[in-house]
């Protein structure tokens, strides 16, 4: 992934691994020649706040490294075929559209918190939706199946931590203590 959300978007895309590539930098948006580089898998309930400080510490390493070897460095192109770009994550696309299936909207979740944070309204609220994973469960996308569990257009999402309005990030036992779900969340 090139551009300006490249971790929201690999999350999002559910990709299996991501990584760091220190390159030498050049006119275009990440298309200098790679000197280091270095893979991570993202793990399954990863957000994109904890992959950021995985990826931040692990390209710290990597400049110390590629600084103490640059005069044995050997630049590879980067291949022009074949790149994605990680266009700017758009407001438009944070609200939580339960007809997709869980998969998708639990990789939305994860893949937009905690900024610009995906999110549902919930009796005139804008409630942020931080974390999740897939649960078991079906029924008419955006039903309440118990707890803070939602039925998408395949599957369910269970909503494990969330953010209301002028609120701290809670577990989601915490916030269903203040906040009473409706049958439905459309």
């Amino acid at each position: 992934w090139r551009g300006a959300a490249p971790i929201h978007r690999a999350i999002m895309a559910g990709d299996q691994e991501t990584g760091v590539c220190i390159m030498r930098m050049e006119t275009g948006l990440d298309t200098g020649p790679v000197l280091l580089r270095e893979a991570t898998p993202i793990g399954a309930g990863e957000t994109t706040a904890d992959l950021h400080d995985r990826l931040s510490a692990m390209g710290a390493r990597l400049i110390v490294t590629a600084l103490a070897r640059l005069p044995e460095l050997t630049p590879a192109p980067q291949p022009t075929a074949g790149v994605t770009y990680a266009e700017k994550i758009d407001k438009a696309e944070a609200r939580v559209d339960w007809t997709k299936p869980a998969v998708e909207v639990d990789r939305l979740i994860r893949g937009l918190s905690p900024f610009p944070g995906a999110w549902v309204q919930i009796g005139g609220e804008r409630v942020k939706l931080l974390r999740s994973r897939v649960a078991a469960g079906n029924g008419s996308p955006g039903t309440v199946l118990g707890g803070f569990t939602i039925a998408c257009g395949e599957g369910a999402v269970e909503i494990t931590e969330a953010q209301r309005e002028g609120k701290r990030p809670m577990p989601a036992a915490d916030v269903l203590k203040g906040l009473t779900l409706p049958d439905r969340i459309t």
